[in-house]
């Protein structure tokens, strides 16, 4: 299969600047970025998490008494090179909104109800084969105020660390087929269509567990032309 580049113009990771992402005209930085040297430490240096992550830190729905509210699902999928091998005893950490669209956040005052069983953040390790799974609660749609009327789509977020402190990269996975996703800015700001879609889970009959739960896949590659957008720095 041939890889095609992003057409002049199109951009495979989000704008620094979106003008119809409002808060980014004030944090995106005016000035060319000075680049610092890397001490040993920050090359070399342990990642917080890796040794103490335990099988039920990737489940979401396990962490209080009772059960959480909404639709329980299963996200699976695998972290690549930009040579399709897998990268193992990779973190990730998860976290999202509820079902309502609500976070456990005391700046998120959307009025939307609280789940005492659901406070939307879990972690995982890779194995060998790069591959990872969460049970979790599909977040819902919230309203967040850059524009009349906006709503982000479902989503959820994800974190990885690699061997270092500076090895971290930030994505967002989104539901196929949200009508959502011509509305917000946010999914928007990548300008190159195919690398918005890499961001867009699979449904996945497969792994899905009949009368328990519905599952997406969403593999993660870290570099390459057919790299998973991300919310890390990148040059323009």
């Amino acid at each position: 299969m041939s890889l095609i580049y992003p057409r002049e113009g199109q951009k495979a990771h989000p704008l620094n600047t979106s003008p119809d992402y409002g808060s980014t005209l004030k944090r995106a930085p005016s000035q060319p970025l000075i680049l610092l040297p890397h001490t040993l430490s920050e090359t070399t240096g342990p990642v917080f998490g890796h040794v103490a992550v335990s099988d039920i830190d990737s489940d979401l729905t396990r962490r209080h008494a009772g059960e959480p509210l909404g639709e329980r699902i299963i996200v699976t999928g695998r972290v690549l090179d930009e040579d399709g091998r897998p990268v193992p005893h990779a973190l990730i950490e998860i976290w999202q909104a509820n079902s309502a669209g609500r976070y456990v956040h005391v700046r998120d005052q959307h009025p939307a109800p609280l789940d005492p069983n659901f406070t939307g953040a879990g972690r995982a390790v890779t194995d060998a084969e790069g591959r990872y799974r969460f049970v979790t609660i599909k977040p819902g749609a919230y309203p967040w105020r850059n524009h009349h009327n906006a709503w982000r789509p479902a989503h959820i977020h994800f974190s990885l660390f690699g061997p270092s402190f500076l090895s971290r990269v930030i994505t967002q996975m989104y539901f196929p087929g949200d009508p959502l996703f011509r509305f917000d800015p946010i999914f928007q700001s990548i300008t190159d269509e195919r690398a918005r879609n890499r961001l867009i889970s699979r449904f996945d009959i497969d792994t899905t567990e009949p009368e328990w739960a519905l599952a997406y896949q969403f593999d993660i590659v870290l570099r390459g032309r057919e790299a998973t957008p991300t919310e890390e720095p990148h040059e323009h």
